[in-house]
């Protein structure tokens, strides 16, 4: 099992260029072609002429925007021919959300980047993470804020609680997991759900060393009642130096908001390490 087909969202954020990067290695990693799919806000010409007074200034906001987007371009296609890496380019019409979310269907792993307030260039719509992570029915590699972290996938933690978002996470990430030098079974729970059984865990271990030659790991991750399991996950993570996490994506839209679980919501807002994520 393999990932095929890459897509990295690009847009005109510094954090573009570090998801490229990583994007590039993980093509190269797998023998995959890269889909460079480029969107960004664009706002609304009647808002926009509402706010400004004049159409001519929403023109050269629009040309301004497109001579970004043709700089991410030619960045695009020079960082395919000089890694010898397939790929397209494709920069959609149409509302970002949607042309992503259509795109990452076709697609074996998509790659976004963690939420950058600072930066206003790396907003595209409200919830649009949550709305890609728990709608595009594909598994989700999230890049954190913090930038490259050199190796993805060395050092494997899944985060196992007998869920169904779980279980589909550690299969979207076998192709990770089966290239991994060290993988561990976080046991966890949230207070709803209760940790999982010794037997649980065991069957997974069991799947899993079907894939992999490696010795797999168990950890139960035991923390006191003010100490989140988002952060106690994190935490383990940073502490045993992994640099890949596999977690469940649990949430579902009501009402045109979004009810994230506990640790969904922590793990976005606060990763330190690419997570890969599954709904």
């Amino acid at each position: 099992m393999t990932y095929k087909t890459v897509m990295v969202h690009l847009d005109t954020s510094t954090g573009a260029h570090t998801r490229l990067s990583l994007a590039l290695r993980l093509a190269r990693k797998f023998d995959a072609h890269l889909d460079g799919v480029f969107a960004m806000s664009d706002p609304h010409p009647v808002g926009f002429y509402a706010m400004t007074g004049t159409p001519d200034i929403y023109d050269a906001h629009r040309r301004f925007l497109a001579d970004k987007r043709e700089a991410v371009e030619r960045l695009f296609r020079a960082e395919l021919s000089r890694t010898q890496v397939p790929g397209a380019w494709a920069a959609p019409e149409g509302y970002p959300v949607a042309t992503i979310m259509q795109c990452s269907r076709s697609a074996d792993l998509v790659i976004l980047g963690q939420s950058r307030p600072k930066d206003r260039e790396s907003y595209v719509a409200d919830d649009f993470l949550e709305t890609v992570v728990l709608g595009a029915g594909r598994p989700v590699l999230l890049v954190p804020e913090a930038g490259d972290s050199g190796t993805v996938g060395e050092r494997v933690l899944v985060a196992w609680n007998g869920s169904r978002e779980a279980a589909r996470a550690i299969h979207d990430a076998l192709p990770f997991i089966a290239r991994a030098a060290h993988v561990t079974i976080a046991a966890v729970s949230t207070a709803l759900a209760p940790r999982p059984a010794d037997a649980s865990c065991a069957d997974v271990v069991a799947m899993l060393k079907r894939h992999v030659t490696i010795p797999v790991d168990i950890s139960r991750l035991d923390h006191p009642a003010t100490v989140s399991t988002g952060d106690t996950l994190l935490k383990h993570a940073a502490d045993g130096n992994y640099d890949l996490l596999v977690a469940g994506a649990y949430g579902h839209a009501r009402f045109h908001e979004f009810v994230l679980g506990g640790v969904t919501r922590k793990i976005l807002s606060s990763m330190t390490l690419p997570v890969l994520m599954s709904h």
